[in-house]
């Protein structure tokens, strides 16, 4: 939306690092939800109607590709990724699936058979641990890892599957590791490389200099291969790392709805899309990321908290006096634009969400008054004092329910009288 008062708002983030770069290339996005995220401890494993839907809107939002999920686990996991598969076909979705796999044949050959069945390619995104702490717990030699994935690369590559090779904690890899990794994997026939932020240990300074090195690995082979970027929360650094890594070249970024993965989550797909949106490095129509978010919170049994950005039922909602003083001065101009952001910094109606103004304790009287127009009532001076009387009586705010039945008790009280 063009910004109808420029003079109102200096933006810093214009002169900062983020403001003054802009992608040369299009971002691509690598959803995690139907796999990594129902890794989390707390999900529930949805239905497939369920992940039919989450697709769907995935589609909807422009998302690249979707990982499907993990055939390799068994045969419901099989059959999940196969409806999956198939719906992609049968609803011409733009998205393009992949799926996780271990360097191992056993994993590998269920991805060949969907992707046969469907008659669709499959990405493999076959993974490895890279780190020194991960090799010494499993008992791995460097010499292994290398024919491992060698072995597996080649295997999925000679079956007709595109290869995404991915190594797990990559920013605690050793850089001669990586390089031979992943060297040994694009010469076997990989086209895409994922660096991993598997324990959610990077810094964005981290994660630029890994992405150098890496970049410069892929340059030495001479191979036409892209970079992904995949990040855990662990360190509630997920975001801002996923910038640096799209500032660092990064082709494509993984996240999942809402967050949910293991420990304590993946990059929020959502969040991640709001914030490029609002820096301009994206155009996508964002206007069902709400549904986006609820349709997985229902699926998977993860509540968004009601202080969740954006997308909770407390992030466009005020109640103090103050703050909803200014949001209401500019409903009263007439202006949802300044509505939107005299107090907020992210725009409620370009994620179809709205400002809110709620009665409580630390409310005035303009709160009542606003509540009760904006829905229809009178709002009498002896009502909106009772309103007023009640809220600051109240430890907490008061239920639209609450203010409702005190508007009804008068006017059945007005009715007897009369």
């Amino acid at each position: 939306m063009t910004n109808p008062h420029q003079d109102l708002i200096y933006d810093w983030n214009a002169v900062g690092e983020e403001g003054t770069f802009r992608p040369a290339k299009r971002i691509e996005f690598d959803d995690e939800t139907l796999r990594d995220g129902l890794q989390s401890p707390s999900v529930r494993d949805p239905d497939i109607a369920e992940k039919i839907r989450m697709l769907h809107l995935m589609d909807e939002l422009g998302i690249d590709a979707a990982d499907i999920g993990l055939p390799g686990a068994g045969p419901r996991a099989v059959a999940d990724v196969l409806a999956l598969a198939h719906e992609i076909v049968r609803g011409k979705l733009r998205i393009r699936p992949n799926c996780a796999a271990r360097t191992l044949k056993v994993d590998i050959d269920p991805i060949v058979e969907v992707s046969q069945k469907a008659g669709i390619p499959i990405e493999a995104s076959v993974f490895i641990g890279s780190s020194p702490i991960r090799q010494y717990a499993e008992d791995w030699t460097l010499d292994k890892m290398v024919k491992h994935s060698e072995d597996a690369v080649s295997h999925a590559v000679k079956n007709g599957l595109p290869v995404m090779y991915v190594t797990e904690d990559t920013t605690r890899a050793l850089p001669d590791t990586l390089e031979r990794l992943y060297a040994t994997a694009i010469h076997a026939g990989a086209r895409r490389i994922c660096v991993c932020d598997t324990v959610g240990h990077a810094t964005p300074s981290g994660v630029a200099a890994l992405l150098a090195h890496v970049h410069a690995v892929v340059k030495k082979t001479r191979e036409d291969v892209k970079v992904d970027w995949h990040g855990h929360r662990d360190r509630d650094l997920s975001i801002v790392n996923t910038l640096a890594a799209i500032r660092a070249g990064a082709d494509r970024v993984h996240g999942t709805g809402i967050g949910v993965g293991e420990r304590v989550g993946n990059t929020p797909m959502d969040l991640l899309l709001v914030n490029l949106k609002l820096l301009g490095w994206i155009d996508n129509d964002l206007r069902k990321l709400g549904e986006y978010c609820e349709a997985i919170s229902k699926a998977t049994g993860v509540p968004i908290p009601r202080n969740y950005p954006v997308f909770g039922e407390d992030a466009f909602e005020t109640a103090t006096g103050v703050h909803a003083a200014a949001v209401i001065k500019a409903y009263r101009k007439g202006d949802v634009w300044l509505a939107d952001r005299v107090y907020c910094g992210v725009p409620a109606g370009e994620f179809g969400r709205e400002q809110k103004i709620r009665v409580g304790p630390m409310s005035g009287k303009s709160n009542v008054v606003f509540w009760l127009e904006r829905r229809g009532y009178p709002a009498d001076e002896d009502l909106v004092q009772e309103i007023f009387d009640r809220a600051k009586h109240s430890d907490r705010l008061l239920a639209d329910d609450e203010i409702i039945e005190i508007v009804r008790s008068r006017r059945t009280a007005a009715a007897k009288i009369s």
